[in-house]
């Protein structure tokens, strides 16, 4: 075990469970910030959540090579290990478990977990295999926590109903918490594939947000037809030259499934391209709220 800006860092698993064991031994809880990295203000609420609920913060950094695809970034990917350890340390983090991908996974895996329907639609339908890459390595994380909290944001949001799904399917002791999207002031969502906008771009990518918008605006003046609001999330999407639009969806909150009607809670999700980077985004609504 080392400390990096304050925090201790474990590369091992067996040192991680040492270290998680010794808090639950003395009755305190612990938390898991499951992360690729790269960290930003979002990743730094996860943190603080986690910190306020919990007497242990761990925050896991993994560049997962499971849940991208050959063309996809993985090399490329933003890493800055020493920027992240600073934002742990000001966010409350007690731990960040650090491993290297032969720690993760000692020989080829051949086993993965498939959460089957949840993982095939909206960006399953991009990413074929993403969603199983997700899975397998949070449930190997949740695997090597043990009992706790595990802390995911919204903005990933079809990630978080498979992640729930998962574990409340595979029985693990770990209670998946899902906490807001961090936006900064024009309404972009935060990621660290924002990283790879350009001074231009920047602006055109709150289109994803202004879209969202324009669904939640139809809902609440009465649409419930979801091929009407998608239409029009679509079209401000469209609109915009310098995106290319991916999906304009609207789905129940639960199932991510299309309801012939809108009804109860539904997550508006959009998806487009601007420039090098690939950006996801969506909003609740509440149809019995409005």
């Amino acid at each position: 075990m080392s400390t990096v800006a304050g925090v201790a860092v474990v590369e091992r698993v067996a040192d991680l469970r040492v270290a998680v064991d010794a808090v639950r031994r003395q009755g305190g809880s612990v938390g898991l910030v499951p992360t690729m990295g790269y960290l930003h203000e979002g990743h730094q609420s996860l943190v603080a959540r986690s910190a306020a609920d919990n007497d242990l913060t761990v925050v896991s950094i993994f560049v997962n090579p499971l849940q991208f695809a050959e063309d996809e970034d993985y090399g490329t990917y933003p890493r800055n290990l020493d920027r992240d350890m600073e934002m742990c340390a000001a966010a409350g983090a007690g731990l960040v478990f650090a491993p290297l991908t032969e720690e993760m996974y000692p020989q080829a895996p051949i086993t993965s977990v498939a959460v089957k329907g949840l993982n095939a639609v909206l960006e399953g339908l991009a990413r074929p295999t993403h969603f199983d890459g997700v899975a397998t390595v949070v449930a190997k994380l949740f695997s090597m926590l043990g009992p706790g909290r595990a802390y995911f944001g919204e903005k990933d949001y079809q990630q978080l109903v498979v992640i729930r799904r998962m574990a409340a399917d595979l029985s693990l002791p770990v209670e998946v918490v899902g906490c807001p999207t961090f936006r900064v002031p024009d309404g972009l969502a935060m990621s660290s594939r924002n990283v790879y906008l350009s001074a231009d771009e920047r602006p055109a990518a709150t289109v994803l947000w202004r879209s969202l918008q324009a669904g939640r605006d139809a809902v609440a003046e009465g649409s419930r037809d979801p091929d009407e609001v998608e239409a029009l999330m679509a079209a401000v999407l469209a609109a915009e030259p310098k995106a290319s639009p991916d999906y304009a969806a609207a789905v129940d909150a639960a199932t991510l499934a299309r309801p012939d009607e809108l009804a109860g809670e539904v997550r508006l999700l959009v998806a487009a391209r601007v420039g090098q980077a690939r950006l996801i985004d969506n909003l609740g609504v509440d149809c019995d709220r409005l």
